[in-house]
């Protein structure tokens, strides 16, 4: 297509814009903010096509930069999740498998349910980035051991007991200090985060994170406002099934869909709120434009597809399904991200911790054996060198459940193979619906699959 005079000269001038933006950004480390849902899938988002459900924040923010549109975390399920979120290092290296006992899953791996404690030794993104100069704080959930006060660098923390359920009135840590607290948790969370930022000086960087319970059970609980958006919305969009009869965790919810469908949607608009406070805030402080704001969600859900309402232990076996594995991720940074992008490439919660010590420019963790890659030329858009090529492939684990997939099939292993398995063609079987793992016209791509499988495990120990 042939550009005229304007045109050209409109493309140049923004093509300039973004050069001397970079150029000035040039040497000058980037703040980090990490905003982060719980129980989020990427399908419950409008960027991510829902119509029903309203984020107009969170498709605001992706607008402004990168919306990845196959992004996967390595476990379905909210501890081990954010465990390699922080640190790059799977279920298997960090030893957190869940600190959830309630569920009666069948076959729990043995030895592998790991003591509140054992976090303390791994080393995070904020260790490494409070090494290098940077302010850290986290505000929220934590749920990986030392709730009342996290530590791994961070200077700042208000946080929620793990097992902590009660969007009003909440009981938190302020800097490890017990404080009984009036009003809406989410609007509580965005207050502290205000706090931190309002204390924050451009000219040393800094790190914060903001760990949302939203839109995680309870439905109770949140202003009246958001219950009444959804009031009468049908939820026929969202393809929900009859109950399964391998139905477990939170099953009940199953008995009234729509209403819960109702009810966790106002929960996501909730949290959409404080996103659009949040990056108020960045702007009015004058530290929107070398700030990379990352959002995310810890795991996905199902909401009653698959006749299932939670996440890898809705139902015995474990699942993956795509709906608990697939994630909202997004990634902006004025200048340096471009605006309104998708990125098709498949990338994995374990690469996050490269990617951000790479836009940092400081060297990931050494001795942890990080099986993830950075994805920053991704996000920037930039070329790869000649030796490089994107894996397009991504790994889960938890307990006894293992998961590949590439960009059309995905293997679900059990117990080493021993079963129950599972093999789905997702070009044409979007949904999972019909096991290949016995079909011999897909035996070679099996393999193969369980080969870089078998491949991934024995690196990641």
């Amino acid at each position: 297509m042939s550009l005229n005079r304007r045109q050209f000269l409109a493309a140049g001038a923004a093509a300039g814009s973004l050069f001397a933006a970079d150029k000035k950004l040039a040497g000058a480390r980037p703040n980090i903010l990490i905003v982060l849902a719980d129980d989020l899938p990427a399908w419950f988002t409008g960027c991510y096509g829902n119509t029903e459900v309203k984020t107009p924040n969170i498709d605001l923010l992706a607008r402004g930069g990168m919306r990845f549109q196959n992004a996967f975390v390595c476990s379905p399920i909210c501890s081990p999740s954010r465990a390699t979120l922080f640190t790059g290092r799977t279920p298997k290296q960090h030893g957190i498998h869940d600190f959830l006992t309630d569920s009666p899953i069948a076959n729990p791996p043995q030895g592998q349910k790991a003591a509140p404690d054992s976090f303390v030794r791994e080393v995070m993104i904020s260790d490494v980035l409070a090494q290098a100069g940077y302010d850290c704080g986290y505000v929220g959930k934590w749920h990986m051991g030392s709730d009342q006060k996290p530590g791994h660098g961070y200077r700042y923390s208000y946080t929620m007991d793990g097992g902590s359920r009660s969007y009003t009135d909440p009981e938190m840590f302020l800097n490890g200090e017990r404080v009984q607290e009036k009003g809406y948790l989410a609007e509580l969370m965005t207050k502290r985060a205000l706090e931190f930022l309002d204390g924050q000086k451009k000219d040393k960087p800094f790190l914060l994170t903001i760990g949302y319970l939203n839109p995680h059970t309870p439905y109770a609980g949140h202003p009246q406002k958001y219950y009444d958006m959804y009031a009468k919305v049908p939820f026929d969009q969202v393809g929900y099934e009859p109950a399964a009869k391998n139905a477990l965790r939170e099953k009940d919810m199953l008995k009234d869909v729509v209403g819960n469908l109702r009810k966790a949607a106002a929960s996501t608009t909730a949290l959409d709120d404080q996103v659009g406070v949040l990056m108020n805030r960045l702007r009015a402080r004058g530290l929107a434009d070398n700030t990379l704001v990352l959002f995310t969600g810890d795991n996905g859900y199902l909401f009653g597809r698959h006749g299932l309402w939670s996440k890898g232990l809705a139902s015995d076996p474990i699942n993956m399904y795509e709906e608990v594995m697939r994630v909202p991720l997004v990634m902006a940074w004025p200048g340096r991200i471009p605006a309104d992008a998708v990125a098709p490439e498949m990338v994995s919660f374990y690469d996050i911790v490269p990617t951000l010590c790479d836009a940092v420019d400081v060297p990931p963790p050494a001795g942890r054996n990080l099986c993830g890659t950075s994805f920053l030329k991704i996000a920037r858009r930039q070329p790869m060198g000649k030796k490089e090529r994107w894996r397009n492939l991504v790994f889960g684990s938890f307990r006894n459940t293992d998961m590949a997939r590439d960009t059309r099939y995905k293997i679900v292993v059990r117990n080493g193979e021993d079963g129950p398995n599972e093999m789905y063609d997702l070009a044409v079987d979007p949904r999972e619906k019909t096991n290949l793992w016995d079909d011999p016209r897909f035996l070679t791509v099996r393999d193969a699959l369980a080969k870089e499988l078998a491949s991934w495990r024995a690196r990641t120990v």
